[in-house]
């Protein structure tokens, strides 16, 4: 007798991301999700029967994570449009990077109410995608680094309740993922690795901070697709392979290539699109979120890709004029990039790869890695 079909990829996506912003000229003011939502229906990739609604998340189940009295700071702040001196002090709420804006509650809420849903459907294995999640730097009693509330750690908690024992957290944006050591790294249930660029915000996940199961991966300014490829097949896939997970969840953050304003890696979309497709056999369940992003047509775009490697879609040479339009309809004011973007960015999804010298100290960080994570 045959084998049931796997089950088809879920995409969780709101509408929420398309009328919010973190304000004028914030690097959160571009659109994200909703262009990856629409780019994907104007390729014919998503399916009504693949995609969910988030819902949004209330005080009870932050707080299993977060601290009551931060939640509700957050939801007090966010009804009255207004932060004190002690909020910015003791919440980060009310900052330059924090800012006070109409969904500062109910965006991240949504993307917490996602995670936790994500949990949910992947209890018998699968594939689901969550391009809101990955906001992996807040902290159980303060926003952090654009993040209110920490997603991918309600990710985790979610598998857990939901049948899994041991959880691989891979984190490729070019920010270290502190909020997600900051509560799993001393947890020798879950393997975390993080690759992000050497001495960018938060400044923290250097290699002589690592252990059995926390991986950090300082990588220099400039870092190719030849360097993330060995990162991928010397230390990612033989860590996780010996680390024998009954979950992944994978932080695809969209702020390592080469045309984002925020980082200074050379990354094209090829590399992450390599790293989720290297992950699907290994991983009886399989989460991907989204994360840094802050270019509107490099995120979208690889964004888009992520959602197709998941699903196995080619991957044409030239788009059709509809996602062209979706991609010709974006703004990026204020940047350079806005003011002169590359014609590729509007009519295909692929960028051109990246390849390069293999620098010596990434290969002794890795072979250090390896020893730590004895594979």
């Amino acid at each position: 007798m045959a084998a049931p079909p796997a089950p088809l990829p879920r995409f969780i996506g709101s509408e929420i991301y398309r009328g919010s912003s973190y304000g004028a000229w914030h690097p959160l003011r571009v659109p994200r999700v909703s262009t990856v939502m629409d780019l994907s229906r104007a390729m014919g990739w998503l399916d009504a029967r693949q995609y969910v609604s988030s819902p949004r998340a209330k005080k009870p189940a932050l707080t299993a994570w977060h601290e009551p009295a931060y939640i509700d700071a957050l939801i007090r702040v966010a009804q009255t449009q207004t932060a004190t001196e002690a909020d910015r002090a003791t919440y980060q709420l009310g900052t330059v990077t924090n800012p006070v804006f109409p969904e500062m509650f109910t965006r991240p809420a949504t993307g917490a109410g996602g995670a936790l849903l994500a949990g949910e459907l992947l209890k018998d294995g699968g594939i689901v995608y969550q391009p809101g999640g990955g906001t992996h730097h807040g902290m159980p009693g303060h926003a952090n680094g654009f993040c209110y509330l920490n997603d991918p750690a309600f990710a985790i908690l979610s598998l857990r309740r939901n049948g899994a024992t041991r959880v691989a957290y891979i984190d490729i944006d070019a920010h270290h993922a502190d909020g997600v050591e900051h509560g799993f790294g001393a947890d020798d249930t879950c393997l975390l690795v993080s690759v992000h660029e050497a001495g960018l915000w938060p400044r923290t996940g250097t290699v002589a901070t690592s252990h059995t199961t926390t991986l950090n991966l300082p990588v220099r300014r400039g870092f190719n697709d030849t360097e993330m490829a060995l990162v991928l097949h010397e230390l990612i896939l033989p860590a996780v392979t010996a680390f024998k997970p009954d979950a992944v969840v994978l932080q695809c953050g969209a702020d390592a290539v080469e045309d984002d304003p925020l980082s200074h890696l050379s990354l094209s979309n090829n590399a992450h699109w390599a790293v989720v497709a290297a992950l699907i056999p290994l991983a009886p369940r399989l989460l991907v979120l989204g994360g840094g992003g802050y270019n509107p047509w490099s995120v979208g775009r690889l964004w888009t890709g992520v959602w197709a490697t998941l699903n196995g879609h080619d991957f044409p040479d030239t788009l059709p004029p509809d996602a062209e339009a979706v991609l010709r309809g974006l703004r990026f004011d204020g940047n350079r990039r806005g003011r002169n973007p590359d014609p590729h960015w509007f009519t295909t999804l692929r960028d051109p790869p990246r390849g390069g010298r293999i620098d010596e100290q990434l290969r002794r960080d890795v072979q250090s890695l390896r020893d730590i994570a004895r594979v």
